[in-house]
């Protein structure tokens, strides 16, 4: 009996292991969704895109030999040129926001195509990664019992994470980072102080699509594969991850803990994914599992509200 005990809790704690390792890069993503979403007050389409770009264009670096440093910087440049492009539709060209990130999401598909010359790129064992660097220097394979993949992810990104955390925190501290949020808050006030709103829009899109790409560039690193689709849904996971974190952490400690929560509801929503899989669920009801999540994450705020009028009217009779 003890023998089946161990032989289902290496597997499951192997999956949750990698469920959490995912969470992290994934997390990334939830970032850049977190500025568009929450600070910016924007519904951008373009990240679905713009995370497929960032894997695409690793993947080709990389099989080209180019460091994988390099090749994550060369993602996140690229994605900021799709937030570039988003802004720039919406600012001076006025079309809806919602619109114009769904126009350059669509254009991203056949840019990914180009960029791979086909539908998807594969890594070979030759190609290095950054959780590859990571997993020989340190000896993963020997030290711990879990696949070493999993661990060096999990390492990659909590350095990533905790790296882009604290810059954004710090940016967003600064009068530039100040005015984006000023931006998102009221437009029309921000423009009464001289604040040049359609700038900040901007800037803020191609941070936020950079985060995103950048993201995508290491998720591609861990599974060892570029593909054209790999962003569908990005959307949805990125709102997941900021509502989920928002409901369990809440804002307790400022600005900082706002974007850890974003990362932790990330980690969060790849857990339960994970669970549910373990337990025989099919991997095409995945894409219903996250709606249903994402819905049940935006009715815990509001619920919440109604119960506590509910109990300041009772008090109060």
């Amino acid at each position: 009996m003890f023998e089946t005990f161990l032989d289902f809790l290496v597997p499951f704690s192997g999956a949750m292991l990698d469920a959490v390792s995912q969470g992290v890069l994934w997390g990334i993503m939830a970032l850049g969704v977190y500025i568009t979403f929450k600070i910016l007050d924007f519904a951008d389409m373009t990240v679905d895109g713009s995370f497929a770009l960032g894997g695409c264009v690793c993947a080709l670096f990389i099989v080209h030999g180019i460091n994988p440093l390099l090749a994550v910087l060369a993602a996140t440049a690229a994605g900021s040129i799709a937030g570039l492009v988003t802004g720039f539709l919406t600012a001076k060209f006025k079309i809806p926001g919602i619109l114009a990130g769904i126009l350059v999401q669509l254009a991203l598909y056949s840019i990914n195509l180009h960029v791979l010359g086909g539908p998807n790129q594969p890594l070979s064992r030759s190609h290095s990664t950054i959780m590859s660097w990571i997993s020989s220097l340190c000896k993963l394979d020997s030290l711990f019992p879990f696949s070493a993949s999993s661990v060096s992810s999990l390492v990659t990104g909590i350095v990533f994470a905790a790296a882009l955390i604290a810059a954004l925190y710090w940016f967003f501290g600064t009068e530039l980072g100040s005015s984006i949020r000023s931006t998102g808050d009221n437009a029309a006030m921000s423009r009464a102080q001289g604040i040049n709103t359609d700038s900040m829009q901007i800037l803020a899109l191609m941070i936020a699509n950079a985060l995103v790409a950048m993201s995508g560039s290491l998720v591609m690193q861990q599974q060892r594969f570029g593909d054209v689709s790999m962003g569908i849904g990005t959307i949805v996971i990125g709102l997941a991850s900021i509502i989920i974190g928002e409901v369990i952490f809440g804002r307790r400690f400022g600005f900082w803990w706002s974007l850890l929560s974003v990362v932790l509801g990330s980690v969060i929503y790849r857990l339960i994914i994970a669970v549910v899989l373990q337990l025989g669920m099919k991997t095409q009801d995945l894409k219903l599992l996250s709606a249903v999540v994402v819905a049940v994450a935006l009715s815990v705020p509001v619920l919440r509200q109604k119960a506590a009028r509910c109990k300041k009217s009772g008090e109060a009779l």
